[in-house]
């Protein structure tokens, strides 16, 4: 089991940042392959980040290559997305998630864990 709870979601201008946080819990999370997913309204969820807690290697949506940066400190548990130079349409509700079986990790790899999410809100 798997436990991930999320903060750091609120309310920026164009062009401002934020940090995500998610709090991971469980005796797999070193194993994980980590994620941070989003969902706007009327859009199905997408995958932006990925991150093999393992060996580090990340993966990246390529509408925020560039511009998001997942990152995880396994001393505290936790995984970060560094957002920088929000867009109006980075605005949705982001789902921090996690997979402690699979054969690949990648941004397409079925994910089994899930936040309860937190809210982004980017305004022009």
């Amino acid at each position: 089991q798997v436990q991930l709870v999320e903060s750091g979601g609120g309310s920026v201008q164009a062009g401002g940042s934020l940090r995500l946080s998610c709090a991971a819990s469980g005796d797999t999370y070193i194993n994980s392959c980590m994620g941070w997913f989003r969902q706007a309204p009327g859009k199905e969820r997408e995958g932006v980040a990925r991150i093999y807690v393992m060996t580090s290697s990340t993966e990246y949506a390529d509408s925020v290559k560039g511009r998001f940066t997942i990152s995880h400190d396994n001393a505290k548990n936790m995984v970060y997305l560094q957002m920088n130079n929000l867009k109006p349409e980075d605005t949705a509700i982001y789902y921090c998630a996690a997979v402690s079986t699979f054969a690949l990790c990648s941004l397409s790899t079925p994910f089994d864990y899930w936040g309860q999410g937190t809210q982004v809100t980017v305004s022009s």
